[in-house]
């Protein structure tokens, strides 16, 4: 990525807790059609008719068969490819894009906010690319470990009061298709993105509000594991004045009217969650205007 101008576990959170087919009635038995109908005699063909009638009726039907097996592989063939091509397009997205277009420096979240209160996000920094190993929690990083890690990018935002602080990022991975699919549905049917003991880290920025931004000020949080690309974009937030939080929520939780929690009521679920979708948007804009470009 250009800098320049242009996994249950016991949770490491003080606080944290880890969290058809329908049977058909039986067939009534067919009936033999010959005790109810009687056969009509056939009338004796041609020999040669009926050869030439049998040769007719073959040939139509490979016809038949053969177009309709090429359009079945045309057309898987070219879905295939569409999906081989995208993957690889947004593989190498993290060096290919501006850091300007994977994390702009200006987030608009219009009605994002609570109540559907519009939001301002201003980026701080955004921290060096990199692996995997030293920046995931050790559990989070064996949960992600069948679709492997090809690069991190992760950049911090604060809100336009400078009250919270949030980290989002990007996970590209090593993994197809279907090793995307599979890790997906695996966080959705164990809640794996509920969990506290697989929170992503936070970037905290030295000389800034977010230069207590640690471990202990994780608030809320979202991890989502798409599947058109081979990314997991991630955000954590927190309250700016660097303050522990003995109870995170994830963010899908913060954001239900009744959540009670200090980080639901200070909207830190709106935060996270407003920014991963934005900077998620924004991922499957730029692999749409790559693969453009390459066409």
């Amino acid at each position: 990525m250009d800098l320049t101008p242009r996994p249950g576990a016991t949770p490491p959170h003080p606080g944290g807790h880890v969290p058809q087919v329908h049977s058909h009635p039986y067939p009534r038995p067919e009936t033999p059609a010959e005790t109810t109908t009687r056969l009509r005699p056939v009338r004796t063909r041609h020999p040669a008719r009926a050869a030439a009638a049998a040769a007719c009726v073959v040939l139509g039907l490979g016809l038949i068969g053969g177009a309709a097996t090429g359009s079945w592989l045309t057309s898987d063939s070219s879905a295939d490819g569409d999906a081989r091509n995208s993957y690889a397009t947004a593989r190498t997205a993290w060096h290919n894009a501006p850091v300007d277009t994977l994390f702009p420096r200006t987030l608009k979240g219009d009605g994002a906010g609570p109540g559907g209160a519009d939001r301002v996000w201003t980026r701080m920094a955004v921290a060096p690319d990199g692996g995997c190993t030293t920046a995931l929690d050790p559990l989070l990083l064996k949960t992600l470990r069948p679709v492997g890690c090809e690069r991190l990018l992760r950049a911090t935002y604060r809100d336009a009061t400078s009250s919270s602080v949030t980290t989002v990022g990007m996970i590209f991975t090593e993994g197809d298709t279907e090793a995307m699919r599979a890790l997906s549905t695996r966080f959705s049917d164990q809640h794996l993105d509920a969990r506290t003991d697989l929170m992503p880290r936070t970037y905290a920025v030295e000389d800034t509000v977010a230069a207590g931004f640690g471990d202990r000020q994780r608030a809320s949080w979202t991890v989502h594991v798409l599947t058109e690309v081979p990314v997991v974009v991630f955000a954590v937030s927190g309250f700016a004045d660097g303050r522990a939080v003995t109870d995170p929520q994830p963010a899908e939780k913060a954001l239900a009217a009744d959540a009670t929690t200090a980080a639901a009521q200070a909207g830190l679920g709106h935060e996270a969650k407003g920014i991963a979708d934005r900077i998620e948007r924004g991922l499957r804009r730029t692999v749409t205007d790559l693969s453009e470009n390459q066409q």
